[in-house]
Protein backbone atom coordinates (compact mmCIF):
# COMPACT_ATOMS: atom_id res chain seq x y z
CA UNK A 1 0.00 0.00 0.00
CA UNK A 2 1.10 3.53 -0.68
CA UNK A 3 2.18 5.89 2.09
CA UNK A 4 0.83 9.40 1.70
CA UNK A 5 2.41 12.58 2.94
CA UNK A 6 0.32 14.80 5.13
CA UNK A 7 -0.20 18.20 3.65
CA UNK A 8 0.71 21.07 5.95
CA UNK A 9 -1.53 23.94 6.94
CA UNK A 10 -1.88 26.68 4.36
CA UNK A 11 0.21 29.79 4.89
CA UNK A 12 -1.65 33.00 5.39
CA UNK A 13 1.17 35.38 4.34
CA UNK A 14 0.64 36.75 0.86
CA UNK A 15 4.31 36.93 -0.14
CA UNK A 16 5.70 37.15 -3.63
CA UNK A 17 7.38 33.76 -3.26
CA UNK A 18 4.15 32.03 -2.25
CA UNK A 19 2.31 33.73 -5.10
CA UNK A 20 4.94 32.55 -7.56
CA UNK A 21 4.80 28.99 -6.24
CA UNK A 22 1.02 28.97 -6.37
CA UNK A 23 1.10 30.34 -9.91
CA UNK A 24 3.50 27.61 -11.05
CA UNK A 25 1.35 24.92 -9.45
CA UNK A 26 -1.81 26.28 -11.05
CA UNK A 27 -0.06 26.36 -14.40
CA UNK A 28 0.94 22.73 -14.10
CA UNK A 29 -2.56 21.60 -13.23
CA UNK A 30 -4.01 23.63 -16.08
CA UNK A 31 -1.83 21.62 -18.45
CA UNK A 32 -1.94 18.22 -16.78
CA UNK A 33 -5.00 16.49 -18.18
CA UNK A 34 -5.34 14.22 -15.15
CA UNK A 35 -7.96 13.25 -12.63
CA UNK A 36 -11.70 13.22 -12.41
CA UNK A 37 -12.63 15.87 -14.97
CA UNK A 38 -10.09 15.10 -17.69
CA UNK A 39 -9.22 11.40 -17.40
CA UNK A 40 -10.45 10.46 -20.13
CA UNK A 41 -10.60 11.83 -23.48
CA UNK A 42 -7.13 10.29 -23.82
CA UNK A 43 -8.18 6.93 -22.40
CA UNK A 44 -11.24 6.91 -24.66
CA UNK A 45 -9.00 7.65 -27.63
CA UNK A 46 -6.16 5.21 -27.00
CA UNK A 47 -6.89 2.78 -24.23
CA UNK A 48 -10.19 1.59 -25.67
CA UNK A 49 -8.41 0.69 -28.91
CA UNK A 50 -5.67 -1.36 -27.27
CA UNK A 51 -7.48 -2.71 -24.23
CA UNK A 52 -9.39 -5.49 -25.95
CA UNK A 53 -6.30 -6.78 -27.70
CA UNK A 54 -4.14 -6.65 -24.57
CA UNK A 55 -6.89 -8.22 -22.50
CA UNK A 56 -7.10 -11.11 -24.92
CA UNK A 57 -3.35 -11.61 -25.02
CA UNK A 58 -3.00 -11.59 -21.24
CA UNK A 59 -5.87 -13.97 -20.69
CA UNK A 60 -4.83 -16.38 -23.45
CA UNK A 61 -1.13 -16.49 -22.57
CA UNK A 62 -1.46 -16.59 -18.82
CA UNK A 63 -4.55 -18.74 -19.03
CA UNK A 64 -2.58 -21.27 -21.08
CA UNK A 65 0.10 -21.37 -18.43
CA UNK A 66 -2.60 -21.91 -15.84
CA UNK A 67 -3.69 -25.07 -17.60
CA UNK A 68 -0.52 -26.65 -16.29
CA UNK A 69 -2.09 -26.67 -12.85
CA UNK A 70 -5.13 -28.86 -12.35
CA UNK A 71 -5.99 -26.97 -9.18
CA UNK A 72 -5.69 -23.44 -10.53
CA UNK A 73 -7.09 -24.07 -13.99
CA UNK A 74 -10.81 -24.22 -13.11
CA UNK A 75 -10.46 -21.04 -11.09
CA UNK A 76 -8.79 -19.25 -14.03
CA UNK A 77 -11.48 -20.40 -16.46
CA UNK A 78 -14.25 -19.27 -14.15
CA UNK A 79 -12.59 -15.89 -13.53
CA UNK A 80 -12.12 -15.33 -17.26
CA UNK A 81 -15.83 -15.90 -17.77
CA UNK A 82 -16.95 -13.76 -14.85
CA UNK A 83 -14.89 -10.69 -15.77
CA UNK A 84 -16.46 -10.08 -19.16
CA UNK A 85 -19.57 -8.26 -17.88
CA UNK A 86 -17.48 -5.88 -15.78
CA UNK A 87 -15.15 -5.40 -18.73
CA UNK A 88 -18.11 -4.56 -20.95
CA UNK A 89 -19.30 -1.87 -18.50
CA UNK A 90 -15.75 -0.47 -18.36
CA UNK A 91 -15.35 -0.25 -22.13
CA UNK A 92 -18.78 1.32 -22.55
CA UNK A 93 -17.84 3.88 -19.88
CA UNK A 94 -14.71 4.77 -21.81
CA UNK A 95 -16.83 5.44 -24.89
CA UNK A 96 -19.77 7.26 -23.28
CA UNK A 97 -18.85 10.40 -21.35
CA UNK A 98 -22.43 11.11 -20.24
CA UNK A 99 -22.94 7.68 -18.66
CA UNK A 100 -19.33 7.11 -17.66
CA UNK A 101 -19.74 7.48 -13.90
CA UNK A 102 -22.66 5.06 -13.63
CA UNK A 103 -21.08 2.56 -16.02
CA UNK A 104 -17.82 2.69 -14.09
CA UNK A 105 -19.71 2.08 -10.84
CA UNK A 106 -21.34 -0.97 -12.45
CA UNK A 107 -17.92 -2.14 -13.60
CA UNK A 108 -16.56 -1.82 -10.07
CA UNK A 109 -19.44 -3.21 -8.05
CA UNK A 110 -21.32 -5.38 -10.52
CA UNK A 111 -24.86 -5.17 -11.86
CA UNK A 112 -27.60 -7.39 -13.29
CA UNK A 113 -26.50 -10.22 -11.02
CA UNK A 114 -22.97 -10.21 -12.45
CA UNK A 115 -19.66 -9.66 -10.68
CA UNK A 116 -17.84 -6.34 -10.78
CA UNK A 117 -14.08 -5.90 -10.75
CA UNK A 118 -13.99 -5.79 -6.94
CA UNK A 119 -15.80 -9.13 -6.78
CA UNK A 120 -13.37 -10.62 -9.28
CA UNK A 121 -10.44 -9.47 -7.14
CA UNK A 122 -11.97 -10.86 -3.94
CA UNK A 123 -13.06 -14.20 -5.35
CA UNK A 124 -10.31 -14.97 -7.85
CA UNK A 125 -7.18 -13.39 -6.40
CA UNK A 126 -4.06 -14.75 -8.06
CA UNK A 127 -5.63 -15.21 -11.50
CA UNK A 128 -4.87 -13.10 -14.60
CA UNK A 129 -8.47 -11.83 -14.56
CA UNK A 130 -8.09 -10.55 -10.99
CA UNK A 131 -4.85 -8.83 -11.93
CA UNK A 132 -6.53 -7.11 -14.86
CA UNK A 133 -9.47 -6.17 -12.63
CA UNK A 134 -6.99 -4.56 -10.25
CA UNK A 135 -5.67 -2.35 -13.04
CA UNK A 136 -9.14 -1.43 -14.25
CA UNK A 137 -10.33 -0.62 -10.73
CA UNK A 138 -7.35 1.68 -10.22
CA UNK A 139 -8.12 3.57 -13.41
CA UNK A 140 -11.78 3.90 -12.47
CA UNK A 141 -10.92 5.26 -9.01
CA UNK A 142 -8.61 7.76 -10.69
CA UNK A 143 -11.50 8.98 -12.81
CA UNK A 144 -13.82 9.13 -9.80
CA UNK A 145 -11.35 11.29 -7.87
CA UNK A 146 -10.56 8.60 -5.29
CA UNK A 147 -6.85 9.17 -5.72
CA UNK A 148 -5.49 7.22 -2.77
CA UNK A 149 -7.56 4.18 -3.75
CA UNK A 150 -6.31 4.58 -7.32
CA UNK A 151 -2.72 4.47 -6.08
CA UNK A 152 -3.35 1.39 -3.95
CA UNK A 153 -4.94 -0.61 -6.76
CA UNK A 154 -2.49 0.46 -9.46
CA UNK A 155 0.47 -0.39 -7.22
CA UNK A 156 -0.99 -3.88 -6.77
CA UNK A 157 -1.22 -4.42 -10.54
CA UNK A 158 1.60 -6.69 -11.73
CA UNK A 159 2.45 -6.89 -15.41
CA UNK A 160 5.32 -6.60 -17.85
CA UNK A 161 3.05 -5.49 -20.67
CA UNK A 162 4.66 -2.55 -22.55
CA UNK A 163 1.40 -0.60 -22.69
CA UNK A 164 -0.58 -1.41 -19.56
CA UNK A 165 2.39 -1.23 -17.19
CA UNK A 166 3.42 2.35 -18.10
CA UNK A 167 -0.26 3.35 -18.06
CA UNK A 168 -0.52 2.01 -14.51
CA UNK A 169 2.67 3.79 -13.43
CA UNK A 170 1.55 6.99 -15.10
CA UNK A 171 -1.86 6.66 -13.47
CA UNK A 172 -0.15 6.56 -10.08
CA UNK A 173 1.72 9.69 -11.12
CA UNK A 174 -1.56 11.35 -12.07
CA UNK A 175 -3.05 10.50 -8.67
CA UNK A 176 -0.06 11.92 -6.81
CA UNK A 177 -0.25 15.04 -8.96
CA UNK A 178 -3.89 15.49 -8.01
CA UNK A 179 -2.89 15.06 -4.36
CA UNK A 180 -0.32 17.85 -4.96
CA UNK A 181 2.56 15.52 -4.13
CA UNK A 182 4.54 16.54 -7.17
CA UNK A 183 7.85 14.89 -6.31
CA UNK A 184 6.09 11.52 -6.10
CA UNK A 185 4.21 12.27 -9.30
CA UNK A 186 7.46 12.99 -11.14
CA UNK A 187 8.99 9.79 -9.80
CA UNK A 188 6.18 7.67 -11.24
CA UNK A 189 6.15 9.49 -14.57
CA UNK A 190 9.86 8.72 -14.81
CA UNK A 191 9.17 5.07 -14.00
CA UNK A 192 6.61 4.98 -16.80
CA UNK A 193 9.15 6.49 -19.20
CA UNK A 194 11.79 3.98 -18.16
CA UNK A 195 9.45 1.03 -18.58
CA UNK A 196 8.62 1.54 -22.25
CA UNK A 197 9.26 4.02 -25.05
CA UNK A 198 6.23 3.03 -27.10
CA UNK A 199 4.64 5.79 -29.18
CA UNK A 200 1.40 5.83 -27.18
CA UNK A 201 2.49 6.32 -23.58
CA UNK A 202 6.01 7.71 -23.98
CA UNK A 203 5.15 11.19 -25.35
CA UNK A 204 2.30 11.53 -22.85
CA UNK A 205 4.59 11.06 -19.88
CA UNK A 206 7.39 13.10 -21.39
CA UNK A 207 5.02 16.06 -21.32
CA UNK A 208 3.70 15.35 -17.84
CA UNK A 209 7.15 14.74 -16.37
CA UNK A 210 8.37 17.97 -17.94
CA UNK A 211 5.45 19.98 -16.59
CA UNK A 212 5.86 18.64 -13.07
CA UNK A 213 9.64 19.15 -13.14
CA UNK A 214 9.01 22.72 -14.27
CA UNK A 215 6.63 23.28 -11.38
CA UNK A 216 9.22 21.89 -8.97
CA UNK A 217 11.77 24.40 -10.30
CA UNK A 218 13.90 21.75 -12.01
CA UNK A 219 14.17 23.49 -15.36
CA UNK A 220 17.07 21.34 -16.54
CA UNK A 221 15.04 18.16 -16.22
CA UNK A 222 11.97 19.80 -17.71
CA UNK A 223 13.95 21.04 -20.69
CA UNK A 224 15.40 17.58 -21.35
CA UNK A 225 11.93 16.01 -21.49
CA UNK A 226 10.47 18.79 -23.62
CA UNK A 227 13.40 18.55 -26.01
CA UNK A 228 12.85 14.82 -26.57
CA UNK A 229 9.15 15.47 -27.04
CA UNK A 230 9.85 18.10 -29.70
CA UNK A 231 12.57 16.15 -31.47
CA UNK A 232 10.81 12.79 -31.61
CA UNK A 233 7.06 13.44 -31.30
CA UNK A 234 6.52 16.91 -32.76
CA UNK A 235 3.45 15.84 -34.76
CA UNK A 236 1.60 14.39 -31.78
CA UNK A 237 -1.00 16.01 -29.54
CA UNK A 238 1.34 15.84 -26.55
CA UNK A 239 3.75 18.22 -28.28
CA UNK A 240 1.16 21.00 -28.34
CA UNK A 241 2.74 24.36 -27.35
CA UNK A 242 6.07 22.61 -27.00
CA UNK A 243 8.05 25.69 -28.08
CA UNK A 244 6.39 27.76 -25.36
CA UNK A 245 7.15 25.06 -22.78
CA UNK A 246 10.78 24.91 -23.91
CA UNK A 247 10.94 28.68 -23.57
CA UNK A 248 9.74 28.52 -19.97
CA UNK A 249 12.23 25.79 -19.17
CA UNK A 250 15.05 27.88 -20.67
CA UNK A 251 14.40 31.06 -18.69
Amino acid sequence: MATYKKRGAKKTQNTKDSQATESRTEEVFSNLDTGASRLEHWIATYQRQIFGLIFGIIIVVLGYLGYQSLILNPKIDEANTEIFQAQDFFEKGLADEDLRDSLFQNALNGANGKYGFLDIIDNYWGTPAANLATYSSGMIYLHLGEFELAIDFLEDFDSSDPLLSPLALGGIGDAFAELEQLSSALNYYQKALSFSDNKITYPRYLRKAGLVALSLGDKKTAKSYFTILKDEFSDGVDAKYIDALLGKASL
